[in-house]
């Protein structure tokens, strides 16, 4: 049923890591449809300016559960929205310490608040680094858990308390196993803005406006057909959309579940090089290097179960269109730190 059917008057909902990325497409959403929202962010990788000007914004830890819990009293909270959490796969390798606090020990501080102030529902942004390097595609959410990196094993851990803490309290969670994503807010609203970021459409459309010197390609030995990594990419845009619709599931009564994020059909480094190459129309150095570690061959999503169970209705399913709205955000970014 449609989202807005759910809001609760005065209720808010919690959004950790909103002015990052994803999450602040994520603000925005609820912002357009008539949410309320507050977002808990450190700021170490978000902005402020990311999110809309009449969201609050509480700057500290979602590991401190003191201001947990007065931001959920404070603003009628009845969900959190989980986003905050470091992403960078070989990073976890030289890191794995630090993946553990901050996206397992943290992730169970913030559940623990959850608990403790009532809030019943709970959408957590996982990962599909859980399958780790998967024998058959496209995955399902049966296909066995193996991660190759401390990042996917981060989430995996969050994943199962989350199933523990909803069998014995009244709590109910959506676990959206994200694949690659990518794009901008078609608005121009907000975009992937974190200087050094690594995600791959993000590296070539600054690399194609001369942001960096040139792209590197880790790996091109990969039994595939171009010899380079495949992945399924997802529009952010598409996906916070899924992150409403899992909240409205929710709200209705849904049953917590753990589902794929992704389109469902797969491009390789070297295609969307190539994709980037051709909207820019710039021809920019690219760099065949060796292969980093926790980088599995292929990485596909089966969303069958996501689409029958939130009827959930990609829009922006294109990979030149994800590039175009990519390469605008730069555009938009370049001029915001030129002012």
């Amino acid at each position: 049923m449609p989202f807005n059917e759910w809001k609760k008057v005065n209720m808010s909902i919690l959004v950790t890591g909103g002015a990052g990325f994803i999450g602040s497409h994520m603000t925005h959403r609820l912002a357009d449809l008539g949410e309320k929202a507050v977002v808990l962010d450190n700021l170490s990788t978000g902005f402020r300016w990311a999110i809309p000007d009449d969201t609050p914004l509480v700057e500290g830890d979602i590991g401190d559960q003191e201001l947990v819990a007065r931001i959920i009293d404070e603003h009628d909270v009845d969900a959190i929205i989980h986003f905050a959490g470091s992403i960078v796969v070989p990073e976890s390798v030289a890191d794995p310490l630090g993946y553990y606090l901050n996206n397992t020990v943290k992730s169970r501080a913030l559940m623990a608040s959850a608990v403790e102030n009532g809030v019943r529902h709970f959408i957590f942004s996982s990962t599909a680094a859980v399958y780790g390097a998967p024998e058959t595609m496209p995955v399902t959410e049966a296909t066995p858990q193996i991660p190759v990196s401390p990042y996917g094993s981060s989430k995996l851990m969050t994943e199962t308390m989350l199933r523990d803490t909803a069998a014995a309290h009244d709590f109910h969670y959506a676990a959206l196993r994200y694949f690659n994503v990518a794009g901008a807010e078609p608005k121009g609203r907000t975009g992937q803005s974190t200087k050094g970021a690594t995600h791959l459409i993000k590296v070539a459309c600054e690399t194609a406006q001369g942001k960096r010197t040139h792209l590197d390609v880790y790996g091109t030995d990969y039994p595939t057909p171009d010899g380079t990594c495949v992945r399924d990419y997802i529009h952010v845009w598409d996906l916070v959309k899924a992150h409403s619709d899992a909240l409205a599931y929710l709200r209705g009564g849904g049953q917590s579940t753990i589902m794929n994020c992704g389109y469902s059909r797969g491009f390789s480094v070297l295609e969307v090089i190539d994709a980037v190459k051709r909207a820019s129309g710039n021809d920019f150095d690219v760099r065949l290097t060796d292969r980093r570690p926790g980088d599995p061959p292929e990485i596909v999503a089966a969303s069958d179960l996501i689409r029958e169970t939130l009827n959930w209705q990609p829009e922006l399913d294109d990979l030149d269109l994800i590039v175009r709205h990519a390469l605008d955000w730069e555009a938009n970014l370049a001029r915001r730190n030129s002012i």
